[in-house]
């Protein structure tokens, strides 16, 4: 499992824990994420910016 962090604040998403609060399960891959996925924290950064940390 990897994590992939937003490089304008620092929001890290963990494949191996999801994001309950916004709806995705533990287990649930990046690259399985929507298109349109934003960063929730700030919402600056899209998915194509996330740099795997």
């Amino acid at each position: 499992m990897s994590v992939f962090q937003c490089p304008e604040c620092g929001y890290r998403f963990d494949e191996e824990v999801g994001d309950t609060h916004e709806g995705y399960k533990p287990g649930t891959k990046f690259h399985t994420l929507p298109d349109d996925f934003a960063c929730p924290d700030c919402a600056v950064r899209f998915k194509e910016d996330f740099v795997e940390a």
